[in-house]
């Protein structure tokens, strides 16, 4: 693709990625035919290459309008085009650059603004986040339908956290929303690890992986604010990497894909680029982990038939397809086939709440290629996938490894 980059588009701090990033596109329009908004409308520019041209237009000096801001906005950023794509389009990086440039140039509504601004403040909070929620389920009785629905049930914690003492020890992500929406996955993380003779540890000065901020925030200060989460992480898993851990763990795959971004977002930050590579070389998918170990020890026997559904931050983010059924399998799980797996479910972070009506045509979509195996659980490895698929009331959702423990717990009951 030839590209003519403005004056003040030739300015922005990563106007030569930009620019090479609009020059590797062929427009073949692969990606359309695994951009879920695209299926949902038929729109070209709700797909991935008229989106790319949108983005191409503002840099290269046209105005953009609300219609621009609105077509990027319904993105999912799940990079299933990424997966797709003959011609490596890094497409992701393309909307991180263009998301600020749009944000200055196409003021959002005083409404839009204060929602944005409402869900940076309170989700990389854990503590102010489970205060929300905790009033927020003493409200639910009265609240309309749409918000009932983003008010889970309490799940009481459940089982112990075991004690340290292994050889080998792992450093887990607490994580932001998931301690208040579902607190057993780490604790159930750390009993399966502790199975395989690893100490799974929380270290305390590790919070928000960043990515709220650095995706929602739209101007600058919102990627600022985001770098800012990752640098107090990567200082905080410097030292238990020195300490001997051997890996970062995050539970909730959103994290985890983030958290592997490290290195290239502060790629031309010196103080930190070599830190924040050494964090991101060193952070697994529980998944990743459990497939390179010699699983006997936690195999199950269980009639349970599974769905797994794969987040897109795993298969596409990660590029993680196929690992954690691999791993379920292995287990002695049966799982059911899924139709169109590459296919996001809408949660994608803060785009149910954002984008519900897209989001919610998604999500039955997803639930109806799910369930089609008629499955008595749908596990999966992201806790907004696992709310937003749960909260539809169909079949239960959990994280596929509190289903791994709780079929370990339930083989020692009947022994």
């Amino acid at each position: 693709m030839r590209t003519r980059l403005s004056d003040t588009a030739h300015q922005l701090p990563r106007a030569e990625e930009a620019e090479s990033i609009l020059r590797s596109c062929v427009h073949c329009g692969f990606c359309n035919a695994t951009c879920p908004t695209y299926q949902l409308t038929g729109d070209e520019l709700d797909g991935p290459r008229g989106r790319i041209y949108l983005i191409k237009e503002m840099l290269e000096g046209n105005e953009p309008g609300e219609g621009t801001q609105q077509h990027l906005d319904a993105c999912l950023s799940c990079r299933a085009c990424e997966t797709t794509c003959p011609s490596g389009v890094d497409y992701h990086s393309l909307l991180d650059i263009a998301r600020p440039e749009l944000e200055r140039r196409v003021p959002r509504s005083p409404r839009d603004r204060l929602l944005r601004r409402g869900l940076r403040a309170l989700m990389p909070h854990p503590r102010l986040f489970a205060a929300l929620m905790a009033l927020g389920r003493l409200a639910r009785p009265l609240a309309p339908a749409a918000l009932k629905e983003k008010i889970p049930a309490r799940v009481p914690s459940a089982g112990h956290w075991p004690g340290g003492g292994h050889r080998r020890r792992v450093a887990l992500l607490a994580g932001c929303v998931q301690p208040a929406l579902s607190p057993n996955t780490n604790a159930a993380t750390a009993r399966v690890l502790d199975r395989l003779g690893i100490g799974a540890e929380v270290w305390s000065g590790a919070g928000c992986c960043g990515a709220v901020d650095y995706h929602l925030g739209g101007h600058l200060d919102g990627q600022a604010t985001g770098l800012a989460r990752a640098k107090r992480n990567i200082d905080t898993w410097i030292a238990a990497l020195d300490d001997g851990v051997e890996a970062i763990i995050p539970t909730a795959s959103g994290c985890g894909a983030f958290i592997k971004e490290y290195g290239k977002v502060l790629a031309d930050d010196p103080a930190y680029a070599d830190k924040a590579r050494r964090v991101s070389e060193h952070t697994r998918d529980p998944a990743e982990l459990l497939a390179e170990e010699d699983l006997d020890s936690l195999t199950v026997h269980t009639e349970s038939r599974l769905a797994f559904q794969c987040p897109c931050t795993l298969q596409h983010g990660q590029r993680l397809a196929g690992v954690t059924e691999s791993v379920l399998t292995r287990l002695g799980f049966d799982l059911t086939p899924v139709p169109d797996a590459h296919l996001c479910c809408g949660s994608a972070g803060t785009y149910s709440i954002t984008q519900p009506a897209l989001a919610r045509q998604l999500r039955d979509n997803k639930l109806d290629a799910l369930e089609s195996g008629q499955p008595d659980a749908i596990a999966t490895a992201n806790i907004g996938c696992q709310m937003h698929l749960g909260a539809a009331g169909r079949t239960p959702v959990k994280h596929w490894i509190e289903l791994l423990d709780q079929a370990l717990s339930e083989m020692l009951d009947r022994d």
